[in-house]
């Protein structure tokens, strides 16, 4: 369980990084970002990749970005 919420939390920083919000993001953003990125990401694309904490790391982190763009997108936050 911890292990996961880590892993949750460096993808959703990556994800935070590749859109630019990553210093508006506190850490619980980036763990269920991450976390949820890696749902929408292994739905939508599959579980290849190396993974970690059963979360296929490459489909989660392209879920994560769109998932951080869609948070952005509704709060209207995608100026910098």
């Amino acid at each position: 369980m911890i292990w996961s919420l880590i892993v949750g939390a460096i993808i959703g920083a990556i994800a935070g990084a590749i859109m630019g919000r990553g210093a508006a993001m506190g850490w619980i953003a980036n763990i269920v970002a991450g976390l949820v990125g890696a749902w929408v990401g292994q739905a939508l694309f599959g579980h290849w990749g190396p993974s970690l904490a059963g979360m296929a790391l490459i489909p989660s982190i392209i879920g994560a970005v769109i998932v951080v763009f869609v948070v952005s997108l509704v709060l209207g936050k995608t100026n910098k």
